[in-house]
């Protein structure tokens, strides 16, 4: 099973952020398995990998959205699909696998009966997924840990 890969991919995923491995945990490896074990008995779960010269170099994750607030909407008009870990190795950028494995993914979320993907764009991602139709949303945070280093 490729779920370790998928962790791996994942830590990896942050440390491109420019996450200090200091501030993931050390056990990232085992939260990770754990919640893809949970995603998959509960939420659909899947993952898709490419591969070249019989090694993965991508992957990516997803699963129906659980939510952030009770669900009483039905699903006839909010049934989302949410993708997560989109992530391919340095030297296999920008030859367009982001895009197949998200067009993989959609085209999963449509046999499920899905209404809408959602993801999370990184700063490098987010014009693959605008290209792909992908449009911006009302999503707002305010970065509390910064705010309080310029108090």
């Amino acid at each position: 099973m490729e779920d370790g890969l998928i962790a791996e991919h994942f830590y990896r995923m942050w440390l491109d952020l420019n996450v200090s491995a200091d501030d993931i945990k050390p056990d990232y490896l085992e939260i990770t398995l754990q919640f893809i074990k949970n995603a998959r008995s509960q939420l659909s779960y899947k993952a898709f990998v490419a591969e070249s010269r019989d090694k993965v170099v991508a992957s990516a994750s997803c699963q129906l959205f659980a939510g952030l607030y009770p669900p009483i909407l039905g699903e006839h008009y909010r049934k989302y699909g949410y993708v997560w870990g989109v992530y391919v190795e340095p030297e296999y950028r920008q030859k367009g696998i982001a895009k197949k494995l998200t067009l993989l993914i959609t085209d999963y979320f449509k046999f499920l009966g899905c209404t809408r993907v959602v993801l999370n764009a990184s700063p490098q991602g987010k014009s693959v997924y605008t290209r792909m139709g992908f449009c911006e949303s009302n999503a707002m945070h305010l970065d509390l840990i910064s705010q309080e280093k310029s108090s």
